[in-house]
């Protein structure tokens, strides 16, 4: 349930908004159980998604690190090559 919540913090190049957005609602799915509310809970499930999509935003913003950024086509590859090991 939780596939789209990755470190999106010292990559290059940065994270998308659409990232930050993907991240938050695997969020709320988490926390809530709702893979889709219902009518009554809609609002109320949006809303968490829009707060913790800025909450995020202001977080990756604010941190700061030394690290050189992480390279994306790298960290993908190595994912693959653990699923790979993983699944095999």
């Amino acid at each position: 349930m939780c596939r789209n919540i990755r470190t999106l913090f010292n990559f290059e190049p940065p994270a998308t908004g659409d990232e930050i957005h993907a991240s938050a609602l695997q969020f709320v799915r988490k926390l809530s159980g709702f893979t889709h509310p219902s009518k009554k809970n809609e609002a109320a499930f949006e809303h968490a998604i829009d707060e913790i999509t800025i909450a995020a935003r202001k977080l990756l913003v604010a941190l700061e690190t030394t690290a050189p950024p992480r390279d994306r086509a790298v960290e993908a590859a190595k994912a693959k090559e653990r699923a790979k090991e993983r699944f095999a």
